[in-house]
């Protein structure tokens, strides 16, 4: 009952905050693939007013916004199901595509807001829960329970200057300074090749979605712009 009163409440705040939809649940209009190539529907599809990966073994490709943003609160609904694995990345430092055995691959190089089945071996690390920032920072233990595999769930992202939220069905579970050493560290790894220390980092950039070759839902993903 809670989740579904905290539902209600995001929705209510969409409205008079300023939220608009980045998806209109149709069409995959406002979205690419990461490279900047039309939409992939090798590897995405539009169903059931929802944003879904489809599972292929010869290659698959992340997505993300035609639009940008630095400052941003960023609300969106998912599902996983069993052994699923998948993330949001914001604060995207670079793009890479390459083929391999499996095909061609497309993926973004950003931070990671990580979405994984809290059975999974990769959610052994608690850097690497559901809410996590994806192998650089934890979540606390709570976070691991409190949501359902094979049902939607709500999160949210909020990047105000230096200063980042993580929120999972209505609770803030993370939060963090860009200039967290650790942070910081990551993002530069996250360049491309040939970057120093003088490279400066990339604070504006696109919203994307990651294929981990897992059935991944994506509904109602909604965001506003901060001063």
């Amino acid at each position: 009952m809670r989740f579904f009163f905290v539902l209600a409440l995001i929705v209510c705040a969409r409205a008079e905050d300023g939220y608009y939809s980045l998806f209109d649940g149709k069409t995959p209009n406002g979205w690419v693939e990461v490279t900047g190539k039309p939409f992939p529907t090798h590897s995405w599809t539009v169903e059931d007013g929802c944003l879904k990966t489809i599972v292929k073994s010869d290659g698959f490709q992340d997505i993300r916004t035609v639009e940008t943003f630095r400052n941003f609160d960023l609300i969106f609904e998912w599902k996983l199901l069993k052994d699923g694995n998948s993330g949001v990345k914001y604060l995207i430092q670079r793009y890479d595509e390459w083929t391999n055995a499996e095909g061609r691959q497309a993926r973004a190089r950003g931070l990671e807001y990580q979405l994984v089945d809290r059975d999974s071996p990769d959610a052994a690390d608690p850097t690497r829960y559901t809410a996590a920032l994806y192998s650089v920072l934890a979540t606390p233990p709570s976070a691991k329970a409190d949501w359902k595999i094979g049902s939607f769930n709500v999160s949210r992202i909020v990047v105000r200057g230096d200063e980042v939220e993580h929120w999972l069905n209505g609770e803030r579970v993370l939060t963090y300074d860009v200039g967290n050493p650790k942070v910081q560290a990551a993002m530069r790894n996250l360049l491309p090749k040939g970057a120093t220390l003088q490279t400066p980092l990339v604070r504006e950039g696109s919203i994307s979605l990651q294929n981990h070759s897992s059935e991944t839902w994506f509904r109602n993903i909604r965001i506003r712009r901060l001063p």
